[in-house]
């Protein structure tokens, strides 16, 4: 299937070698002293204000990039989600970054990606393990490579239920913020692992869907990790944190990810809130990147 031009090309993150331990855990520190308003974000990011302000461009493109390691239950309810609602006002390129050493997400991304749908391309990027681990890699290599009108910095847990994504592009319309995010979010509460919502997809199927009696709303202040949505033209001039060579060094273990408070502080935003509805987050308590895959016994 041919890849719609908004969708960003596969391109290899580079390689470093030779790390200092040490070092990294000073750069940490520093960075996230920067973050904290330490230091002028011009010191290290690009000039966001040269950017032109945005066209009423319809229909408008948005790219999705999400990260699965060891998720490949909770993986399947959000592209499952994907297929029950799909967007009809919007273009949306799905990217998924996922390591061909895990195996059931590869299941799970060869289930969906033989599904055709008419507003929705699927653009599944394979990266070693140690870059995977480190989220912000696969988040810089997609800023800078989309074309979309939109990117929509995610994580494998949040769904997109009725009129989410057309409900999010027409408040995207125009929009001349350079990172916006739902004010309003459904969340779960924190579900245990032998809870059946995490019942093996070999068994329950790949379509799958949650009650929606399940969640309740939450409201935020800022744009977070999951909920981070970029102007295109920003994710393309600075990336992902891009001059920031210590975010894409890769890694043995899942490091927390620091660099969503320094991309916000980057672009000189905590994200301006938009009120859309159909955004649900799953809460679970079995991490699967950091050990223990969520839905196994």
């Amino acid at each position: 299937m041919k890849k719609p031009d908004f969708c960003s090309d596969h391109t290899a993150p580079r390689r470093l070698n030779g790390v200092n331990p040490l070092s990294d855990e000073l750069l940490e520190w520093f960075y996230r002293f920067a973050a904290s308003g330490g230091i002028p974000a011009s010191w290290v990011g690009p000039d966001y204000s040269s950017l032109p302000k945005p066209q009423n461009k319809t229909p408008l493109s948005i790219e999705i990039v999400s990260h699965c390691w060891n998720y490949a239950n909770i993986l399947s309810y959000q592209l499952s989600s994907l297929v029950r609602f799909p967007p009809k006002e919007v273009k949306v390129c799905m990217t998924v970054f996922y390591s061909p050493e895990d195996k059931r997400t590869c299941e799970v991304l060869d289930y969906f990606g033989k599904i055709m749908l008419d507003n929705v391309r699927w653009n599944f990027w394979p990266l070693e393990k140690a870059y995977l681990l480190r989220r912000a890699i696969g988040r810089n290599l997609a800023a800078l490579q989309s074309r979309a009108d939109w990117v929509y910095f995610t994580d494998c847990d949040v769904l997109f239920r009725e009129d989410a994504l057309d409900m999010m592009g027409q408040s995207l319309r125009g929009e001349n913020s350079l990172l916006v995010y739902p004010r309003v979010h459904q969340v779960s509460e924190l579900l245990p692992n032998d809870d059946p919502v995490f019942q093996d997809y070999t068994q329950s199927g790949m379509i799958r869907d949650i009650l929606p009696e399940r969640f309740y709303p939450e409201e935020r202040n800022r744009a977070i990790g999951c909920f981070q949505i970029m102007r295109g033209d920003a994710a393309r001039l600075g990336g992902y944190c891009q001059n920031i060579t210590y975010y894409h060094r890769p890694v043995k273990r899942w490091r927390k990810c620091y660099e969503d408070r320094t991309i916000r502080w980057l672009l000189g935003t905590q994200g301006t809130p938009v009120d859309v509805p159909g955004f649900f987050r799953i809460r679970h308590a079995a991490k699967g990147r950091k050990g223990k895959v969520v839905g196994e016994s």
